[in-house]
């Protein structure tokens, strides 16, 4: 069972990302990914907005799981961000996004790429760690929240 924690770090939770828009936001998280990663941000922005031309990665209840395969990325990669203030991101339930959880993949990562969206999935599902998140903007209360095995497990 893949584990959240290992997917981020207390520097990939971002507490109140402000953004004007999905493209916006995107850059910026692609951004902060190649911080994390040192993978030029642009090849990281490509591979997700071309996963939005597929559909959009919002699923639903406020959040979204924008992600993609990245060339140069060695393992799995996370980021969380907690917007400011929610934004369009034509979503499954036409409800604006305040929470993203982006995963960067490896090209060659098979079924850890499936297992990783479902952990992902599983904690956005979850309407009272949602409530939890968006109640903080304290990044370390957020990390927290988003790795509390208990929490995750229980889902």
């Amino acid at each position: 069972m893949m584990d959240i924690a290992e997917l981020i770090t207390p520097q990939s939770v971002l507490p109140t990302l402000k953004s004007a828009g999905k493209r916006q936001l995107l850059q910026e998280l692609s951004k902060r990914a190649a911080q994390l990663t040192s993978v030029d941000e642009k090849i990281i922005f490509d591979s997700l907005m071309e996963r939005e031309r597929l559909g959009s990665t919002g699923i639903g209840a406020g959040t979204a799981v924008p992600h993609g395969r990245v060339p140069g990325i060695a393992r799995i990669v996370g980021l969380f961000a907690r917007l400011e203030k929610p934004i369009p991101f034509e979503s499954v339930d036409d409800k604006p996004v305040d929470l993203v959880f982006v995963l960067l993949t490896p090209v060659s990562a098979g079924a850890e790429h499936l297992t990783a969206l479902a952990r992902v999935s599983r904690i956005f599902r979850d309407r009272v760690i949602c409530q939890k998140l968006r109640g903080t903007t304290a990044a370390d209360a957020l990390y927290a929240l988003l790795t509390d095995r208990t929490a995750s497990h229980a889902a």
